[in-house]
């Protein structure tokens, strides 16, 4: 199990450092969208601080969405997932390999980005924690769930606009709890209930996203 999930990680890792310029276009793209709202809404302080949250998560979630296209599309193309099914380690595993390191390349740079970005917003330093800690336990989520969508699109015409019409609507609980978070704290109230549920979430799609995304894959390629 462990060695299925280890290989995984390690291949996905290396292709993703050799095509960098891709991971780098997705953090562009979260980085100059997130930059766009300022310059849209105008420099109030008081309306940037409470759109900051909600700017930063829709982003994220965006971000993630776009770089999912790669997750299995290449390996389905030249056959090497016909192979990882053939070979010793467990599927499975090897999936829950694929989705790390795709958190890695992706939620991992958009969390580095964040302190950064919420300055932009006047979000105060404990804001941002907050903020991050919302993303730490969400932005897995993101990946998990998104890997499901990804691979049940597989192959499909058109399955690009696809993947984001059945995917933005499972994101709508994270993106509500995670800026929900940030917002109770703001006005003061307790955010033990926000993360919670995102941890809960996170369990979820723990358990079941690798399981339900190898399968996926097999009714893919059969």
């Amino acid at each position: 199990m462990w060695a299925g999930f280890a290989w995984g990680l390690r291949r996905d890792l290396r292709l993703a450092v050799r095509s960098i310029a891709e991971v780098l276009v997705v953090l562009g793209f979260f980085f100059v969208v997130v930059t766009l709202f300022p310059l849209g809404v105008g420099p109030d302080p008081q309306i940037l601080q409470l759109i900051g949250a909600g700017v930063v998560w829709v982003c994220a979630m965006l971000a993630c969405l776009m770089s999912l296209t790669r997750l299995f599309a290449a390996d389905f193309a030249d056959g090497t997932l016909e192979q990882m099914l053939l070979a010793e380690m467990p599927f499975g595993a090897i999936v829950c390999g694929k989705i790390g390191a795709h958190w890695l390349v992706t939620g991992g740079p958009l969390m580095l980005c964040t302190p950064l970005v919420g300055v932009q917003f006047g979000l105060d330093a404990a804001e941002v924690g907050v903020l991050l800690l919302t993303l730490a336990l969400g932005t897995p989520v993101l990946s998990l769930i998104g890997a499901i969508m990804g691979a049940l699109t597989l192959g499909l015409r058109g399955g690009g606009a696809l993947l984001a019409l059945l995917l933005l609507p499972l994101y709508v609980p994270v993106l509500i709890f995670g800026v929900g978070a940030v917002d109770s704290y703001s006005a003061g109230l307790g955010i033990e209930g926000h993360l919670s549920i995102l941890g809960a979430e996170l369990i979820v799609a723990l358990v079941g996203a690798p399981l339900a995304t190898a399968a996926a894959v097999r009714i893919a390629i059969d």
